[in-house]
């Protein structure tokens, strides 16, 4: 039996049941997933996806309450822009060193944190961006059963920026890892509008996509459209950096959290 390899462009397309069996990866390109590699790599202890503001609102008294010695920061957006009285927004070029290092990040985001309430029931769960592509692909390699692409999409649509790089995980596996898959629909999909967006050598990796032709198809989507208008624009840059860092952060479906 072929391995199984499905993209969903929406959470609400996927089957928590389905995700039980290999590996889900959650990609949210504009801009949750980008921000918590960032935050990652910047040496946050972890990051703790919630569903709404007064989740992240009330876990943090809890640990405050319970651990004066660890700084906790609350962080997030909706509608793109940071929620009035946390410490950080979802901009991923505010997750440095300097603020974030051995912080337990409490982020709640519009789309992006949503996608993990899904992946309660899987057994392995990896969060992926452009910024980790080869970390992600490294991880998906080693899996035989079954990868599931969750992309987060835009206030229940999908959106192109999430799309194309599950359309990139489909490609480069289907070239590279040696399996062959069982593809639904929505990866087909996907692979194709990576192929169209990117001719050869880019497409293939065979040649490295600047991060100025990925930011110029990442605007090309609602989640970019609606950055752009919110004088976010610089983000879609930030997003488009593939391989800025090597971490594979991991969410744990039991604990919630996610760390590095």
């Amino acid at each position: 039996m072929l391995p199984k390899l499905n993209v969903y462009a929406v959470p609400s397309l996927a089957d928590p049941k389905e995700l039980e069996i290999g590996t889900v990866v959650v990609i949210d390109i504009l801009r949750a997933t980008t921000t918590i590699v960032h935050a990652i790599a910047a040496g946050a202890t972890a990051v703790v996806p919630c569903a709404s503001v007064e989740d992240a609102q009330r876990l943090a008294e809890i640990l405050h309450e319970t651990d004066d010695t660890t700084s906790v920061l609350l962080a997030g957006e909706r509608d793109c822009l940071p929620i009035p009285g946390f410490d950080l927004g979802n901009s991923p070029s505010e997750y440095r060193p300097e603020v974030v290092f051995r912080a337990v990040i409490i982020l709640t985001t519009t789309n992006g944190t949503q996608a993990f309430q899904v992946c309660r029931r899987a057994q392995r769960v990896l969060v992926g961006a452009f910024v980790n592509a080869s970390a992600v692909l490294k991880a998906l390699f080693e899996e035989s059963h079954a990868v599931h692409l969750l992309c987060s999409g835009i206030e229940g649509e999908f959106t192109r920026d999430d799309t194309l790089f599950a359309g990139m995980l489909v490609d480069h596996l289907e070239r590279k890892s040696g399996l062959r898959y069982e593809l639904n629909a929505q990866a087909i999909t996907a692979r194709e509008n990576w192929r169209a967006a990117f001719a050869p050598p880019y497409s293939s990796g065979a040649e490295p996509i600047p991060p100025e032709m990925l930011a110029a198809q990442l605007r090309n989507s609602a989640a970019g459209e609606k950055l752009i208008a919110a004088g976010m624009e610089s983000d879609i840059y930030d997003a488009a950096r593939i391989d800025l860092f090597t971490c594979l952060p991991t969410f744990d479906p039991t604990s919630g959290i996610i760390v590095g």
